[in-house]
């Protein structure tokens, strides 16, 4: 029987440089089949602090959230670094939204996704697994205009948006609180 999921103790806080170790170790505990270099998670955290978040209790880290602007019509590759964000961007897109199973089953995935991101248009990457609990949170399969970077997340990954993910890049999104 799994455990029951952790909720005293935990928040969300801003992802400082310092916690760059224990995200990409993180990361590469919980997807193993998806490893990423830890220069992506830096990269992210210098383009897009508003979006880079950790669960914290103490000193440890339970989760990680990393979402920054980003086209809204396909996802970046994998493991790849972007260089810069899009001047124009359609979307914010959440890169991950990882939980270490002991903090999972509490809402804060929900929750980092709702501070962070409020009602603004967002794309995502949901693997196969998770594709039926970002349907739940309002996301939907959308078409994806770069097939390679979405068939790099591996089988059965879906491109999925929600709110009025625009197809053009016409105005640029205010930026994340």
């Amino acid at each position: 029987m799994p455990a029951a999921p952790v909720r005293m103790g935990l928040s969300w806080r801003a992802m400082l440089a310092g916690d760059l170790p224990a995200v990409a170790a993180l990361a590469e505990a919980l997807h193993p089949e998806h490893p990423e270099s830890p220069a992506v998670f830096a990269e992210r955290l210098a383009l897009a602090p508003a979006g880079c978040r950790v669960l914290a209790c103490g000193d440890a880290l339970l989760g990680y959230a990393v979402m920054h602007p980003w086209t809204g019509l396909a996802p970046p590759p994998l493991d790849a670094l972007l260089g810069r964000l899009p001047a124009r961007p359609g979307a914010w897109h959440i890169h991950d939204v990882a939980l270490a199973p002991e903090a999972r089953g509490a809402g804060h995935a929900a929750a980092v996704v709702r501070v962070v991101l409020g009602p603004r248009r967002a794309t995502l990457v949901a693997l196969a697994e998770a594709v039926d609990y970002w349907s739940r949170l309002g996301f939907r399969e959308l078409p994806c205009a770069d097939a390679g970077a979405l068939a790099s997340y591996g089988a059965g990954a879906r491109f999925m948006g929600r709110g009025a993910v625009r197809q053009e890049q016409d105005t640029p999104l205010p930026a994340a609180d």
